[in-house]
């Protein structure tokens, strides 16, 4: 099928991008047979590959004297429809193919918010876990030293992602001002004291929760009452669990890398603060969370397994996968629906393998797709880089109910279009198509460039 051979002949061993290409092009083959155009102008040959890629070293010091040197990258992916824009990953797992696979989710994701953003996505194989905040600030301003050629406001608009929240984003930012001799709007995600938005941090994890809320609606359902398990213990999966209990769903579970925790008696406010606190401040582990609450079970990663307890061995309606790539497996799809849960809503990207997805949609799962379920937080970036264009700051009920509309709106859009092309309530199909779409229309409008 058109791009699939071309993007694994071209890149054999990138089996992460060839999995996001593979789910897109399999969507997307109803739209390409209606519209001869497409093929002629070579639309899936040039989508697939990247506008730039620019891969170089972050030499930095650590506080023992020691000289390193890690691997940095910046994918410009495509630009058709506004200037690049998309995280940065700081995590040992980073590589050419993850983050061009995140980068093209990011394209069709961005085009689903109706925001004037194109996508991109960097990072490295840098690990802020277990560093002083020395150490971080010198990687940071190491690695802002060479990206900085390469980004500006009109240009490509970095923002955070796994390993990069609000510290790392600050001395990124400090050293871009520093180098550029500008105070402009170069990353999202900052601090409210220095251009940052209300909401920011929330939002990726309030929007997963606005969409699987929509998705309830369609069967006349809310969140009241309903049991949620929850993966991650970052942003995304902090800010789901705040925003369904505002709903009246009870979170029972979160994790990390080393484990998770299982919370039978459902994690409340004060409990969902201790969280925060030991993330955010003593950036400890999921485990400790259960040396203040002893009614908690913490269960430690076996990568023996063939799957993840997590999805298996606990009841419940709701289920919001908020921490990587490929999280969910097929027999873990499988155990989540023999479970009882029929909604999903990936507040990760990509956090379901292609069988799984498949188990969900065969089993009549409300089933959100990260690139629609969780463009809650490149919204609420594109918000901040209007609020930094205009000098001006929204107050917190003004971006909050902007981020629900246009959750409500992507929700909407998919829903019409998987209709428009025989596959109603399949989230996939409509957020892959009205994406898709809304880019190579642009591309086309803009000649062979």
């Amino acid at each position: 099928m058109d791009g699939i051979k071309f993007v694994t002949d071209r890149d054999p061993h990138e089996r992460e991008f060839h999995q996001a290409v593979t789910e897109v092009i399999e969507s997307v083959k109803p739209v390409l047979d209606q519209n001869p155009l497409y093929r002629n102008e070579k639309i899936m040959e040039r989508i697939v590959e990247p506008e730039r890629v620019l891969m170089f070293r972050v030499p930095w010091v650590d506080d023992q004297k020691q000289v390193h040197v890690n691997r940095a990258f910046r994918i410009q992916m495509n630009s058709a429809i506004g200037p690049y824009k998309g995280g940065l990953r700081f995590h040992p797992s980073v590589n050419l193919s993850i983050l061009k696979f995140l980068a093209f989710e990011q394209v069709f994701k961005n085009a689903l918010t109706s925001l004037p953003m194109g996508g991109g996505k960097g990072g490295s194989d840098f690990d802020p876990k277990g560093k002083s905040d020395m150490e971080v600030m010198r990687f940071c301003q190491s690695f802002m030293a060479e990206l900085y050629r390469h980004i500006g406001p009109n240009t490509d608009v970095p923002a955070g992602d796994i390993g990069v929240g609000a510290r790392e984003i600050g001395y990124l930012f400090g050293m871009y001002k520093k180098l550029a001799n500008q105070f402009t709007g170069i990353l999202t995600g900052k601090s409210l004291n220095w251009g940052g938005s209300l909401i920011r941090p929330e939002a990726t994890g309030y929007g997963s929760v606005y969409f699987a809320a929509e998705m309830l609606a369609t069967r006349n359902e809310t969140f009241e009452g309903k049991r949620c398990l929850v993966s991650g213990s970052g942003n995304v999966a902090q800010f789901t669990m705040e925003k369904l209990l505002h709903l009246g769903a009870t979170p029972v579970s979160f994790s990390d890398s080393s484990g998770y925790v299982y919370d039978e008696a459902g994690i409340d406010r004060e409990k969902l603060d201790h969280i925060m606190y030991l993330k955010n401040v003593q950036r400890g582990r999921v485990s400790e969370y259960v040396e203040t609450y002893p009614g908690a079970v913490y269960i430690p990663l076996n990568q023996e397994l063939d799957h993840n307890p997590l999805w298996k061995d606990h009841k419940a309606q709701c289920a919001f996968p908020s921490a990587t790539q490929n999280e969910i497996n097929g027999l873990d799809a499988q155990n989540l629906v023999d479970n009882g849960v029929y909604v999903v809503s990936e507040g990760a990207n990509m956090p379901t393998v292609h069988q799984g997805i498949d188990i969900f949609l065969d089993n009549k799962v409300l089933y959100g797709p990260g690139k629609a379920a969780n463009a809650g937080g490149v919204s609420v970036s594109g918000l901040e880089m209007s609020q930094n264009s205009m000098r001006l700051n929204w107050p917190k009920e003004e971006v909050d109910n902007r981020l629900k509309n246009i959750m409500k709106n992507i929700h909407k859009m998919c829903m019409e279009t998987a209709e428009q092309y025989g596959s109603p309530g399949n989230y996939v199909v409509g957020a892959n198509i009205a994406g898709f779409v809304k880019v190579v229309d642009a591309m086309i409008d803009q000649g062979v460039v």
